[in-house]
């Protein structure tokens, strides 16, 4: 799901409650969760308004909706880096990140965040960036998410390996916060389109 999308699908909504889409499409059609459908279809639409309003009302976690930023997870092995970097996205007010410093404690914030991109340290020896691609791209959950691959002095030869193994991105640290913000949201507006 983009972070600036008003109208999602039953399919988006289930992701985001965690629920099967049919679950959604009886919501939908007992009037518990609001929206419409597209003219001439029976596919449903609901306004993002709506959702909040809904997963509130039932208790939800709304993972960073009701503010519409960009969920951003961070896994690199050094927590001052990673802290770092979300300091710095948080100061632009249109993203929200959290930090994990093992493969591990990214598997279980994924779940939590369902992020929708996420900044990868592939220089960490725990980390196989192939893994850790197949593992996003196989899990339903994290569809969508923007995959970005970083590491010291990563040079075009490995960069473009990491686009082979199913990345979306890379960049060579150290970077500048403008560059991670520009390329996350080129590759999104690409992803939405």
């Amino acid at each position: 799901m983009t972070a600036h999308k008003t109208v999602m699908t039953t399919g988006e909504v289930a992701k985001i409650c965690n629920v099967a889409p049919r679950t959604v499409s009886k919501w939908f059609d007992s009037g518990q969760l609001r929206g419409y459908r597209i003219p001439g279809s029976k596919d449903r639409r609901i306004p993002l308004d709506q959702l909040i309003r809904f997963m509130r009302s039932h208790g939800m976690p709304l993972n960073g909706l009701a503010t519409g930023r960009r969920r951003v997870l961070i896994l690199d092995g050094d927590a001052e880096i990673g802290h770092a970097i979300a300091d710095a996205l948080g100061e632009r007010g249109d993203y929200e990140a959290r930090v994990a410093t093992c493969v591990m404690e990214a598997g279980a914030l994924a779940y939590e965040l369902k992020p929708d991109v996420m900044i990868v340290d592939v220089g960490l020896a725990e980390v196989s960036p192939i893994a850790i691609s197949r593992w996003v791209h196989s899990t339903e959950e994290l569809g969508g998410t923007l995959l970005v691959g970083v590491a010291q002095q990563l040079g075009q030869a490995n960069g473009q390996a990491l686009l082979q193994e199913g990345f979306d991105a890379y960049l060579s640290k150290p970077f500048e916060i403008g560059a991670l913000t520009g390329l996350i949201d080129e590759r999104t507006a690409a992803a939405a389109e």
